[in-house]
């Protein structure tokens, strides 16, 4: 019975843990690997969370903390481009161009604050539980999403306006 519950949550949740975990990553197969880990872990875990009824909760945390952790481990090096990438337009016309920009934007921003952006922007997650879910403060949250937005608003001249992303 454990197994069929655990099958159903899978089967249930695992389209937006890869999406989140793309943003996390950046990279199809990388965020396929942090959910199968973390799913994994879960898994080992499932007859207390099934009781408790935290299961997703617990599967983004361990997903997050897996994430941070990797990143700690590795170290990033910023090579500079002899000649700027092109931009697409910044009126929003290439919703697709946007995208990759917004993409390669998030992965400019230290870890921290990619992950507060994600949990609190692209999630919708209040600052709560984001300091839940990656064991820091609502301060931290705060402090790290003003950081971050405002490294993406340099990155991205007039696409991110305030308004639009400011609640």
């Amino acid at each position: 019975m454990d197994d069929d519950d655990f099958e159903d949550f899978v089967r249930a949740r695992t389209t937006s843990l890869l999406r989140s975990a793309y943003l996390l990553t950046g990279d199809q197969h990388l965020a396929e690997d942090l959910v199968q880990s973390a799913l994994a872990r879960t898994h080992g875990a499932w007859r207390r969370l099934r009781r408790s009824g935290n299961a997703d909760a617990y599967t983004r945390r361990t997903m997050y903390n897996l994430q941070v952790n990797w990143w700690r481990r590795r170290r990033f090096t910023e090579t500079g481009l002899d000649v700027a990438p092109e931009r697409a337009h910044p009126d929003g016309t290439d919703e697709g161009a946007l995208r990759m920009d917004l993409r390669r934007a998030l992965l400019c921003l230290p870890p921290r604050q990619r992950a507060v952006l994600v949990l609190r922007y692209l999630e919708d997650r209040s600052e709560a539980e984001a300091a839940d879910l990656l064991g820091c403060t609502v301060g931290t949250i705060k402090s790290q999403a003003a950081k971050g937005l405002a490294r993406l608003r340099r990155e991205m001249p007039g696409v991110l306006d305030a308004q639009e992303v400011n609640r």
